[in-house]
């Protein structure tokens, strides 16, 4: 591909995603950063994991987004007694045809919302790792492939335990990204009660992007490309975490994988074709912070999650960066 067609697709592409985040943030007040880490997972072909108290918005997130791209949207309720049939989808046999026909389950959407998804078990949790990894289902013997984009926004609150079950390390390896939302500030939270409640799926959101742009702007992430000294810049971080004395275990070379994509991703969405050390750090907190737990035990998990986030923090700032 000549510099030339290669600029014009880069820019091609950050005026889609310019285009996309103006009208996310005409729903979504104060949350630019968060709209951002979002759009960076969505175009680098990941999931997000949202973990946040009740309230704040992480719904209305997850549909605003599918709702700009003209996506199909789905929500999926976890609760203890789900099972994963109710989430992939089931074999029913049909009296007239004398045959098996599956019926999809609500997974097979573009955006799937798993709300409270640590309120389930452990197997219906399972039911999402295949799905997430390889954009597939299998049931019953059949495997099926998902449409593209596919995306799972996954849900939880972080001060709510009682009657759950924490994800375990395999499931939380498959988010690219933890998020927060937040609070919003002083001035937007007063706009959102100037205007009033308003369900989700009442917001008055038209699609100014289509599934086909997103496609081809994923095609295009894995071709942004990356300086050998990044690389190493990547590589020293998480090698890092490995030999940190607090944490039971460093990152996955997963975890090492979707650190670069995600910086792609993220040059790609300022217009660039290189990724540069701002990249790699603007993204490294949210792609790393969920895959670490610490070697000693915590009464306290919001507190161990602190505790998590202040060690990476120093891991990170002590990396130096690439000139």
């Amino acid at each position: 591909m000549s510099d030339f067609v290669q600029s014009t697709r880069i820019q091609e592409a950050r005026a889609i995603l310019d285009r996309l985040k103006g009208n996310m943030r005409r729903h979504i007040r104060g949350k630019d950063d968060v709209i951002d880490q979002v759009l960076i997972c969505l175009i680098a072909g990941g999931h997000v994991l949202l973990e946040d108290l009740p309230g704040v918005g992480k719904t209305t997130l997850a549909y605003c987004l599918a709702k700009s791209i003209d996506l199909s949207f789905k929500r999926i309720q976890f609760t203890s007694d789900l099972l994963p049939n109710d989430v992939t989808g089931v074999s029913i046999y049909d009296e007239k045809t004398r045959e098996f026909v599956f019926k999809p389950g609500p997974v097979f959407a573009n955006i799937v919302l798993a709300d409270e998804i640590n309120r389930a078990t452990p197997k219906t949790q399972s039911s999402l790792l295949e799905v997430m990894d390889r954009g597939k289902v299998s049931v019953d013997g059949r495997t099926e492939s998902m449409g593209r984009p596919f995306m799972v926004f996954a849900t939880q609150n972080p001060v709510d335990y009682e009657g759950t079950f924490p994800l375990p390390e395999s499931q939380m390896d498959r988010f690219l990204m933890r998020l927060h939302m937040g609070y919003p500030d002083f001035a937007d939270e007063k706009d959102v009660l100037r205007a009033g409640a308003t369900r989700y799926d009442d917001m008055p959101l038209s699609p100014v992007v289509s599934a086909r742009e997103i496609v081809s702007i994923q095609e295009l992430v894995p071709q942004v490309y990356v300086e050998d000294s990044l690389l190493e810049y990547i590589l020293r971080i998480c090698t890092a975490t490995r030999t940190e004395s607090e944490f039971r275990a460093g990152v996955s070379v997963r975890a090492a994988l979707a650190l670069k994509l995600a910086a792609q991703a993220a040059a790609l969405l300022e217009g660039r074709d290189f990724v540069v050390p701002d990249d790699v750090a603007r993204v490294a907190m949210d792609v790393l912070v969920h895959r670490l737990s610490l070697r000693r035990a915590f009464t306290d998990t919001l507190e161990e999650r602190r505790m998590v986030t202040t060690v990476l923090r120093r891991i990170i700032n002590s990396i130096p960066e690439p000139v």
